[in-house]
């Protein structure tokens, strides 16, 4: 770590651009819960590339795809199904990436549900190790076309079209390791004390989309309506109108409008939408309470941004784990940067943060969601207020160490390597209620 700030120090342009890019790159506006969105972008890609009308759609999906793909809401149609996610993708715009479905018509909708109804569309489980992983093979009446998208949910690496080969990125896919190897806890910091404040656009950006899709969620049912019934509780007075009590309302009401299939986009972050507006929202929540500067808004969302994806590069994009744990995380560190806080502060929040959180499962993206995310927003504000009264919890205890970067890397441990055999059993449990649903 002591190396990395003496080459942040000796070439801070450098590092200021990569950092800049980091976010560019894990900053992403995304229309719904981006594993059906990813699902929709394969088929959309593969029907592109037919030369006559697609007659049949087959996606293999990794467990992990499956999990958080098949209990949510598509935008705009009020359904779930990974079936519809891909039949409505072949009819969307594979030009707009994660916004895919945007502009869907009910014309549209009709269309692929008789699709899914005559059968044309097939959802299969992929005998694959990989966590982020889709395939789709698309046909029509004389020719056929295959793609794969994974690691993340963008990346496109293999279009195939009537047997030949036309793009294939296989053996360019970048390892995170390496691609993020100057991030830690240090260089971070520099960064956000040092970067011009205007160079922070895509931070700006992610604050006015996801306060947008919040303030929605508090003001109209969507879900669950979690966020909108911790809000109507304040303005009746049954909890008090404070920071923390906001910042649960706000967030996990963007959670409740996303889930529900809101039409709205989000930004993203390290690819989930529930990442990024967990990350941006519980400190935009203080930043309004606290009336500060804007340009302490920008650093401390910029703050949270970073250090959830540093951290997801340890935990990985998908996992057992739930990733509203690592954003709220973020948020914490955000909250602490916001209130004054300094390295010593954020380093605590970070070990109170994952000393209390940390073990809550995936058990699948739907709308209880919006429930973990209040609960890890509540966390998130608690472990700031202790980190900033300089307590935090102990190196003795747990999977916590004296450094933060140490308890991060023991996350990423238990993420890893303890994550494979719950994500089996949570998949498992998953499909077995389907099945019974099906055959009900």
């Amino acid at each position: 770590m002591g190396s990395n700030k003496g080459e942040l120090s000796g070439d801070c342009d450098m590092y200021e651009h990569a950092f800049l890019e980091v976010l560019d790159r894990e900053l992403v506006v995304a229309l719904g819960c981006t594993e059906p969105i990813a699902i929709a972008l394969a088929s959309a890609v593969a029907s592109n590339h037919l030369k006559e009308p697609l007659e049949f759609l087959e996606v293999y999906a990794s467990g992990n795809i499956i999990k958080n793909a098949m209990g949510v809401s598509i935008p705009g149609t009020g359904k779930t199904g990974m079936n519809l996610a891909a039949a409505l993708g072949s009819l969307g715009d594979a030009d707009r990436k994660l916004e895919v479905l945007s502009g869907i018509s009910e014309d549209n909708i009709l269309e692929a549900t008789q699709m899914i109804s005559a059968g044309r569309i097939r959802i299969n489980k992929a005998d694959i190790l990989k966590k982020l992983y889709i395939e789709v093979h698309a046909t029509s009446l004389h020719g056929y076309s295959k793609v794969i998208i994974e690691d993340r949910h963008t990346n496109i690496t293999h279009i195939e079209a009537d047997g030949e080969v036309l793009f294939d990125l296989k053996e360019q896919v970048l390892q995170k390791e390496e691609e993020y190897s100057f991030m830690n806890m240090e260089t971070i910091l520099e960064f956000i004390e040092s970067v011009p404040v205007e160079k922070l656009g895509k931070v700006e950006e992610s604050i006015r989309i996801n306060k947008k899709i919040g303030e929605e969620g508090i003001r109209k049912d969507y879900g669950l309506k979690v966020g909108k019934t911790l809000f109507e509780a304040m303005e009746k007075g049954h909890q008090s109108n404070d920071p923390i009590n906001y910042a649960m309302a706000l967030t996990s009401g963007g959670s409740d409008a996303r889930m529900a299939g809101s039409s709205l986009s989000v930004m993203s972050n390290s690819g989930s939408g529930n990442q990024g507006i967990t990350a941006t929202l519980p400190v935009i929540a203080f930043w309004e309470k606290m009336n500060l500067s804007e340009e302490l808004l920008l650093r401390s969302v910029a703050l949270s941004h970073l250090i959830t994806i540093y951290m997801k590069t340890k935990f990985g994009r998908l996992s057992a784990l739930c990733g509203a744990t690592i954003a709220a995380t973020g948020a914490s560190c955000g909250i602490t940067y916001l209130l004054g806080g300094k390295k010593k502060e954020i380093h605590g929040a970070i070990q109170n943060m994952l000393g209390n959180v940390t073990g809550m499962i995936c058990d699948g993206a739907k709308g209880g969601c919006a429930l973990k995310v209040a609960t890890c927003t509540s966390a998130a504000c608690m472990s700031s207020t202790l980190a900033l009264s300089g307590i935090a919890i102990g190196c003795q205890e747990g999977i916590i160490e004296e450094d933060a970067e140490k308890t991060i890397e023991n996350l990423g441990i238990l993420s890893c390597e303890g994550g494979k055999e719950a994500d089996r059993i949570i998949l498992g449990i998953m499909l077995d209620k389907e099945n019974k649903r099906k055959t009900t």
